[in-house]
């Protein structure tokens, strides 16, 4: 279905999502090139269902904060977006619906194929269940 049977633009409103300000910067750095017309950063933090959480909320907080500010030096004008919960790509999901994004974009973390299967590999869950377009950006080469 073209973006014109559905009378909007792929990338109108972007949900990104992102991990740490590291993370952050290189994604919105990736999605730039693209132009897209509202850009909602999400950072999730994982938290929940009666288990110990990853890193404290604060911490996490925190981490979000400074994953936004990153958004921010490439997209001043940048929403953002903070969830709760264990399935991220679930709250990534519901993130997306929530804004009325048009597309979720993001930039996979990499690692080998241990570190995909153990995470539970979040790439293919986005592209394979996701309700929106979904894009995925290129790496930066590392040097």
């Amino acid at each position: 279905m073209s973006s014109e049977s559905k009378g909007r633009d792929l990338l109108a409103h972007v949900v990104l999502p992102v991990a740490t300000e590291d993370d952050a910067l290189a994604t919105a750095r990736a999605l730039e090139p693209y132009g897209p017309g509202r850009v909602t950063a999400l950072h999730v933090v994982e938290k929940g269902d009666g288990a110990p959480d990853k890193t404290p909320v604060e911490q996490s907080e925190q981490l979000a904060e400074e994953a936004y500010a990153a958004v921010r030096t490439v997209f001043p004008d940048a929403d953002e977006h903070t969830a709760y919960g264990r399935d991220v790509a679930a709250e990534i999901f519901e993130a997306a619906e929530a804004v009325d994004a048009s597309a979720i974009a993001y930039q996979s973390r990499g690692g080998n194929r241990l570190t995909q299967f153990l995470s539970g590999d979040l790439s293919l869950e986005l592209v394979t269940e996701a309700d929106r377009p979904v894009v995925a950006l290129p790496r930066e080469e590392e040097e």
